[in-house]
């Protein structure tokens, strides 16, 4: 993101803020979920989604390479229906323990992202597992 322009930024802001709010998720959701910096008010999420770019930190930037990489594996899955991928999130899913992959995100933080990638998208898994 360093290396971004500030138009950039600001299209991957607003980009990954439609992808979370298609997730349904709540403001306190989105602001833990990026590890925005210090207290984050829930306002805030307004200028994101409009014309202020994320804060480039180490913590924000690997969540958001997570949640794109989630975003594009449920696109790459439900190609015809956009919508499959949110209602995917929120049903019980039998290979992660029967648990709702939403709650994993939400509720497991960076660990919670990557479990959830790690189980959408085996090219990101099989280069982790050597």
């Amino acid at each position: 993101m360093q290396n971004m322009s500030q138009e950039d930024l600001v299209s991957l802001t607003v980009g990954i803020m439609n992808i979370l709010d298609s997730w349904g998720l709540s403001s306190e959701q989105i602001i833990s979920l990026l590890a925005l910096p210090g207290k984050t008010p829930a306002r805030a999420l307004r200028r994101y989604r409009e014309n202020t770019p994320f804060p480039v930190t180490d913590a924000v930037e690997e969540r958001l390479e997570h949640i794109i990489g989630i975003a594009d594996a449920l696109r790459t899955s439900y190609p015809h229906n956009p919508s499959m991928g949110s209602i995917w999130l929120n049903q019980r899913c039998k290979k992660m323990n029967n648990q709702i992959p939403l709650q994993v995100i939400v509720e497991g933080g960076l660990e919670g992202i990557i479990e959830v990638r790690k189980h959408l998208d085996c090219a990101y898994d099989w280069d982790k597992n050597p």
